[in-house]
């Protein structure tokens, strides 16, 4: 199964857990777009789609912060090829000029399974927000304690977490799968979020 990673506005650094990632997954590549300084939602989604539709088997998603506004924005023939998302902190374009054209933001539900890892201090989006998000998109919702935007700057490097997090995603089946409830709704959904203890991070000097 091939991962992609999905970055967000200006880009993932090389110590950013992306850029870590993307160095020790196998078959792993990353969305690359033309201008990451001035997002354009028509040109984000069509480098996305094409990266999606470009093999034929599902692959895993891993997205930062607008990166996971690109995967609420994804047309079914993309959303049909997806086996996971994980969604790290994601942004709130509503609220951030330079961000504008990626909203309104959907809130229909995905189709595939997704966690979503949001901080309760990220200065980027309410921890509120990020919850109201997962609800819409039928995410898991994990909350972690003061982790800033979940990037280097909040201390996170390797993120073993997030790791164990994007395993957990690939071993699970396809939502599809998954037993419907008597109301309709699937098996497992609409539980209460969980709150993650915080891991210990090496914070830069």
């Amino acid at each position: 199964m091939r991962t992609l990673i999905i970055p967000g506005w200006r880009n993932s650094g090389p110590g950013h857990w992306q850029s870590l990632w993307e160095s020790q997954l196998p078959d792993v590549a990353r969305v690359l777009q033309d201008d990451w300084a001035q997002p354009r939602r028509a040109a984000w989604m069509g480098a996305t789609v094409q990266a999606i539709l470009a093999r034929p088997e599902p692959v895993l998603l891993v997205a930062h912060s607008l990166g996971c506004i690109v995967v609420a924005h994804l047309p079914p023939e993309a959303q049909a090829r997806v086996h996971g998302a994980l969604l790290v902190a994601p942004a709130d374009p509503e609220r951030r000029a330079v961000l504008v054209d990626f909203a309104p933001v959907p809130h229909a539900r995905l189709p595939f399974r997704s966690t979503l890892v949001a901080s309760t201090n990220d200065p980027y989006c309410p921890v509120r927000l990020a919850g109201a998000y997962a609800r819409a998109w039928g995410s898991e919702l994990v909350r972690l304690p003061d982790a800033g935007h979940i990037n280097v700057e909040s201390g996170h490097g390797d993120w073993p977490q997030g790791l164990a997090l994007l395993r957990a995603l690939a071993a699970a089946p396809p939502r599809a799968a998954e037993r419907p409830e008597p109301d309709g709704r699937r098996a497992g959904m609409g539980r209460a979020p969980i709150s993650a203890p915080a891991w210990p991070t090496a914070r830069p000097p």
